[in-house]
């Protein structure tokens, strides 16, 4: 099994930044995608962004130049740098990766969710 962990959300005035963090475990053969989706009250989960096969990262259009996914160098690690957060970008963030584990099994794995808060 790929477990993932995130961190990083809190509560923060329109206008400012949080940093995600998500770092993920297990038996990992490899990864084809990091992505970052989020779900705010009442409304389906949607992509923010993801970087797949490592290539160039894909944003939605809601966050196109104010968010920045990228890997760290940890293995298996990915940040969402948020900049210039409105309140309209309060939801539970979620953290997901895919790819292959050890035994040939693929996967597709979430993290428990990390609440944004953007005050107006």
């Amino acid at each position: 099994q790929v477990q993932l962990v995130e961190s990083g959300g809190g509560l923060v005035q329109a206008g400012g930044s949080l940093r995600l963090s998500c770092a993920a475990s297990g038996r990992i053969l490899s990864v084809d995608s990091m992505g970052w989706y989020r779900q705010a009250p009442g409304k389906q989960r949607e992509l923010v962004g993801d970087i797949v096969d490592g290539r160039t990262p894909n944003y939605a259009e809601s966050v196109k130049g104010r968010f920045t996914i990228s890997t760290g160098n940890a293995k298996y690690t990915a940040y969402l740098r948020m900049n210039g957060l409105k309140p309209e970008d309060t939801a539970v963030y979620y953290c997901n990766v895919k790819g292959v584990t050890g035994t040939g099994v693929r996967y597709d794995s979430w993290g428990q969710g990390t609440q944004v808060s953007v005050s107006s």
